[in-house]
C-alpha cells in the first residue's frame, strides 16, 4: 500500500534511512529514498520508538516507501502506514492467496475469479455479482467486489480525517484509484492498462477526453481468431434503465456513451443488489459506484459482461446499509479519524469491523454494527486479538452508544532528529 502519498492531509511519516531521519517532502528525502532503493536498503518508519521496517518500490518515474506485507497493524494507529488487523475485515480471507505482494519487485499479483477475456463469436454469460460474493467463497481469488474493495483500500479512500471534508472530488478519487492500480499484475498483464476510470467531464475538453477514451478502449476490440480482451470499468452510476433496445447503464462523466447490458443481466442486477439499490434510492447523498468488465464492439460501442455495485457516502466512504451510513456520518460529524472496513469476498454473515478509530489512546478500537439475526452468534466477534478494544452497536435493540473518546495528546514517537533543511 502506498504510504502517505495518497492521503490529502494525512499526518506526515518520519523514516530513518541510512541512519538519518527524514519527514516526507523535506529536503533530501527524495534522494535518500532513491539511494535506498539502489542499495536495497530497508527504511524504518519511526511511528514507534523501535521503528518498523519498510521497503522502497518504483512508482512511475519515482519511488515510494511502502510498508512490508502483513505489518500494517504493527504501526501506531495515527501513522499513515497503519492498517487495521486483516482478520477483522474481508482482507484477511484473501491476503496471501488472492493478493500476493513481492517487496523485491514492488509488484502485487492479483488472482481474479472473473474473466478478463472472451472467445470471439461466443456470448459470455452475464453476471451481476457471482457466488464468490457469498459466504461460501474460498477467498483464493478476488471477486469483482473484492477487487473494487482492494483498490479502494489501496487508494486510501477508506481513510478519513477531519481535514478531508469537502476535498474529495471525483478527480481526486480517480487519481488515487489509478495510482493504486500501478504495479498490480493479473494473469501476467498490467491491471492499470485494462482499467478505465472516466475523467471528470469538461465541455471544453470533450474531444480530447473522447480521443483518450477510444485510444484506451481500442485494445478491447475483437480481432478475428483471437480472444477478445475485456476492459475493467470503475465509475459512478447515473442510472441503469431500459433503452430503445435492451438496457443501458449511464455513468457520470461519460454523457455521450452509455454501456449496454442485456435483459438477463438487468434482471439479475435487481435481485443481487436489491439492498444496495434500495439505499441508493432512499438517500439522495449516496453515490453508487460500479465496477464492471466490458467488451467493445468494432463500432466502438461498449457492452457490460459482469458487474458489481458499491454504495458510498458523499465523502466516497463505502457503506453497506442504512445503519452503517448512520455510524459513518456520526464519525464524520464528530470530527473523528478512522479507517472504514470492507468486506471483499466475505459473505453477509461474516464478521466485519465497520470502522477502526485511529484517534484514540493506545490500541485502535474496532467498531462493529451487529445486525439482527446474527447478534447472538459467538463467532461473529471472535475474529481479532482479544486485547483490541471493541465497540458494539445492535441497532435493533438500542440507540447508538457513545463512541470511544479520542486521545488527548499525540502518541506518535517521531523523535526530534528530523532533517528539514
Amino acid at each position: 500500500m502506498e504510504t502517505a502519498v495518497l492521503g490529502i492531509t494525512a499526518p506526515s511519516a518520519v523514516y530513518e534511512i541510512a541512519g538519518r531521519r527524514f519527514e516526507i517532502g523535506t529536503r533530501g528525502f527524495t534522494e535518500a529514498v532513491a539511494d535506498s532503493h539502489a542499495a536495497h536498503q530497508r527504511p524504518r518508519c519511526m511511528c514507534l520508538v523501535e521503528g518498523i521496517e519498510m521497503y522502497v518500490a518504483r512508482l512511475g518515474d519515482g519511488y515510494i516507501v511502502k510498508r512490508m506485507p502483513d505489518t500494517g497493524s504493527h504501526h501506531a494507529p495515527d501513522c499513515p502506514s497503519y492498517e487495521p488487523p486483516a482478520e477483522c475485515s474481508g482482507l484477511g480471507q484473501v491476503l496471501g492467496s488472492a493478493i500476493t505482494e513481492d517487496p523485491a519487485t514492488g509488484e502485487t499479483t492479483l488472482k481474479l475469479d472473473f474473466s478478463m477475456s472472451k472467445i470471439s463469436g461466443r456470448t459470455a454469460m452475464p453476471t451481476a455479482g457471482r457466488d464468490s460474493d457469498s459466504v461460501a467463497s474460498s477467498g483464493t481469488k478476488l471477486s469483482l467486489r473484492g477487487l473494487l474493495h482492494y483498490l479502494w483500500d489501496q487508494a486510501e479512500l477508506t481513510r478519513w480525517q477531519p481535514g478531508f471534508a469537502g476535498r474529495r472530488t471525483w478527480s481526486t478519487v480517480r487519481k488515487h484509484l489509478l495510482q493504486a492500480a500501478e504495479n498490480k499484475i493479473t494473469r501476467g498483464d498490467s491491471l492499470r492498462m485494462r482499467l478505465y476510470i472516466p475523467e471528470a467531464f469538461s465541455v471544453d475538453q470533450r474531444d480530447a477526453i473522447n480521443a483518450r477514451r477510444m485510444a484506451q478502449w481500442s485494445q478491447a476490440i475483437a480481432a478475428p481468431g483471437k480472444p477478445q480482451h475485456l476492459m475493467l470499468l470503475i465509475a459512478e452510476v447515473k442510472e441503469i434503465v431500459p433503452a430503445r433496445y435492451g438496457f443501458k447503464a449511464v455513468v457520470k462523466h461519460v454523457p455521450d456513451q452509455a454501456f449496454a447490458l442485456d435483459e438477463q443481466l438487468y434482471r439479475r442486477l435487481g435481485r443481487r443488489f436489491d439492498s444496495a439499490l434500495a439505499l441508493w434510492g432512499a438517500a439522495d447523498d449516496i453515490h453508487m459506484v460500479m465496477i464492471a468488465t466490458f467488451s467493445v464492439a468494432p463500432t466502438g460501442l461498449p457492452t457490460i459482461v459482469e458487474l458489481s455495485l458499491m454504495p458510498v457516502t458523499r465523502h466516497w466512504l463505502p457503506v453497506e446499509d442504512g445503519y452503517e451510513k448512520q455510524l459513518i456520518e456520526r464519525l464524520v460529524a464528530d470530527g473523528r479519524s478512522f479507517v472504514k472496513g470492507l468486506r471483499y469476498n466475505l459473505g453477509a454473515e461474516g464478521a466485519l469491523a465497520s470502522a477502526t478509530l485511529t484517534d484514540c489512546e493506545g490500541s485502535a478500537p474496532l467498531l462493529f454494527v451487529v445486525h439482527a439475526g446474527i447478534e447472538d452468534t459467538g463467532r461473529y466477534l471472535q475474529v481479532c486479538d482479544p486485547s483490541v478494544p471493541v465497540w458494539r452497536w445492535s441497532p435493533s435493540r438500542e440507540a447508538m452508544p457513545a463512541l470511544p473518546p479520542r486521545q488527548q495528546q499525540p502518541t506518535r514517537a517521531t523523535g526530534s532528529a528530523v532533517e528539514c533543511r
